[in-house]
């Protein structure tokens, strides 16, 4: 049987992104984002739900998420998910998902209000771990 391992996230960038280098002389960007949702309740009533969710960047799309996702900037992620296990200094068992990042799109700054008919005008910047040499230069925000 096939297995399936995608997840498409949208959000907000939490944190500055942090680069490092792993023992295998790879570079790694990691960054928290914010998803939201609205959903309806029983009783009728809108209501807010907001989950973070961790994401890692290896190589050229380490280094372009470090250089285009400061906080508070729009990304749209695809990449999979992966569990990391590991066992504390009293033996207790641990686990923690994060989502490995394959592709990134950066979402336009919205520097005009929404009013302005200027700001109709989207564009977004995206990068991809399979495609290392993207020209980004004519790319507005």
């Amino acid at each position: 049987m096939n297995s399936l391992n995608q997840i498409i996230l949208e959000g907000n960038v939490v944190r500055q992104p942090e680069m490092r280098g792993t023992a295998n002389g790879f570079t790694v960007c990691s960054f928290p984002i914010a998803v939201g949702r609205k959903f309806k309740t029983q009783d009728g009533q809108f209501q807010d739900e907001v989950s973070y969710f961790d994401i890692d960047a290896f190589g050229q799309l380490a280094e372009n998420c470090s250089k285009w996702a400061p906080k508070g900037r729009g990304v749209r992620v695809v990449g999979r998910l992966k569990q990391n296990r590991w066992k504390d200094e009293e033996g207790k068992s641990h686990s923690k998902i994060k989502v490995i990042a394959e592709h990134v799109e950066f979402k336009p700054y919205n520097k005009k209000g929404p009013d302005d008919p200027d700001s109709a005008k989207t564009s977004s910047r995206s990068s991809s771990s399979k495609n290392d040499e993207q020209d980004m230069g004519d790319i507005e925000f």
